[in-house]
């Protein structure tokens, strides 16, 4: 059986790769994850967007490459 992991990926990635991460483990596509962020950062004022950002950058761990 095959658990799905939260992760921050390396490969094809802007800043640190959360989007991409959050993207694949949703199933969505990477820039469809990172244009949504971005118009959810900027009409928030976009603080908490960024708190949010820089706080999963710190807590999601690192793709393995599997």
């Amino acid at each position: 059986m095959y658990n799905k992991r939260l992760v921050r990926v390396t490969d094809n990635v802007w800043i640190a790769g959360v989007c991409a991460g959050l993207a694949d483990f949703f199933g969505f596509d990477r820039d469809a994850a990172r244009i949504v962020w971005l118009l959810l950062t900027l009409f928030t004022a976009g603080f908490p967007g960024l708190i949010l950002y820089i706080a999963l950058w710190l807590l999601m761990p690192v793709s393995d490459g599997r």
